[in-house]
């Protein structure tokens, strides 16, 4: 089987590290690069010789598959062009600024017969793989992601740039939505929420705690699951996970799943390669990423209701 040609939209950050990823896969070959910049794409090209496109219609005669790393407001937009050209689509995390420009990439995919995965890349972190595993019957989850403050991806809330990758992922683990949501954020740096609180609840009970905050002194990524007669500590950054148990009559048994640590983004390519080939759902679909944003959304709006009843309490003062 030919390897499988994908062009990158976007080459900021994020599409550069796509670009390398790419460029080192054995399985796919770097087609090109496209950019609002020309002088950028020029740039994130030299590296690795590769062709810079002036149009997706020009991009879309020399490559099977597209990666669209561009602002998340355009994800829609661009994404639904390049799956109406022909081509599978990966598209970075979130989906889509809302739930209705989501809904409309989904039915270009159903529509054109295309694979469209969606970047929420934790999901391919060798220590979310390993809890998986031993998922058994959550009922207490307590979430915190916080890094320090960075002009990246200011066009949308700490809500949809960082919280996004633990509410897929404990969407993914719960396999239902939440019955109930209660949030609070605020805005310190930005003229977006750049901090933010979550309480869901689920039918049956289970609870989820998460913080996310883009104003830290430091960088955290750790999630905490309980589930009876144990709890589980995981770290997104260092790939790894503790399980301590209950054993009895009153000691506690305490090791390290098996975790084959690995570049989450490397795998995350490697999955979307063998959906292109196989016609197989990947990993991470788009009815799965539809179903994070409108959390999203929800918490959104649980956070405009508590900042209004704040409002009117410093009136009422």
């Amino acid at each position: 089987m030919p390897n499988v040609r994908i062009a990158v939209i976007g080459a900021g950050a994020f599409g550069r590290n796509h670009l390398r990823v790419i460029h080192q896969s054995q399985d796919a070959d770097l087609a090109g690069i496209l950019d609002i910049d020309p002088k950028r794409a020029a740039e994130a090209a030299a590296p690795y010789g590769c062709p810079v496109f002036q149009a997706l219609e020009e991009l879309a005669a020399k490559a099977d598959a597209a990666i669209v790393a561009t602002p998340t407001v355009t994800h829609a937009q661009v994404g639904s062009r390049l799956i109406e050209l022909g081509l599978d689509v990966l598209v970075e995390k979130p989906i889509a600024q809302d739930p209705a420009a989501a809904r409309s990439l989904l039915e270009a995919a159903a529509r054109c017969g295309k694979i469209l995965q969606v970047g929420h890349l934790e999901r391919f972190n060798p220590a979310v793989i390993a809890l998986e595993s031993v998922v058994g019957h959550p009922l207490f989850f307590e979430v915190h992601r916080l890094s320090e403050f960075s002009p990246r991806s200011l066009d949308v809330d700490v809500v949809l740039d960082l919280m996004i990758h633990d509410i897929d992922i404990i969407l993914s683990l719960m396999r239902r939505q939440p019955e109930e949501i209660r949030a609070a954020g605020i805005s310190i740096l930005s003229s977006k929420v750049d901090i933010a609180n979550v309480r869901l609840q689920f039918p049956g009970g289970c609870i989820a705690n998460l913080t996310a905050s883009r104003v830290s002194t430091e960088r955290v990524r750790k999630l905490r699951l309980f589930q009876p007669h144990e709890y589980i500590s995981l770290d997104y950054s260092r790939q790894d996970a503790i399980r301590f148990r209950v054993k009895p009559p009153m000691a506690i048994d305490f090791a390290p799943l098996p975790v084959k640590k690995d570049e989450p983004l490397r795998l995350e390519l490697a999955g979307f390669v063998e959906s292109v080939g196989t016609r197989r759902p990947p990993r991470v679909t788009g009815e799965q990423a539809l179903a994070a944003i409108e959390v999203a959304h929800s918490i959104l709006g649980k956070i405009k209701e508590h900042s209004r009843l704040v409002a009117q309490g410093l009136g009422a003062s």
